[in-house]
């Protein structure tokens, strides 16, 4: 598997470990990390007080997760050429 694929993965389940796989935007994948992991706290923190905002939560963390791997895809594709 090559970088970018491993990076895109990355970035899918942990937005910002995939740009640090690639050596980029470091100082802002250790900030996407962090926020994602405290992220990750509140939304299995309210899955069962709050189940309505919690799927609200999960659809709009997929949509963000996948808006990162498409990025980290398309960066790591832009290094390779």
């Amino acid at each position: 598997m090559n970088k970018t694929v491993v990076a895109t993965i990355a970035n899918f389940f942990l937005p910002g470990l995939g740009y640090l796989i690639l050596g980029i935007k470091r100082d802002l994948a250790v900030l996407w990390l962090a926020g994602v992991i405290a992220l990750t706290f509140v939304e299995f923190g309210i899955r069962e007080p709050e189940p309505t905002l919690y799927w609200i939560m999960f659809i709009a963390v997929l949509v963000m997760n996948t808006a990162f791997a498409i990025d980290a895809h398309r960066a790591g594709k832009a290094m390779e050429a």
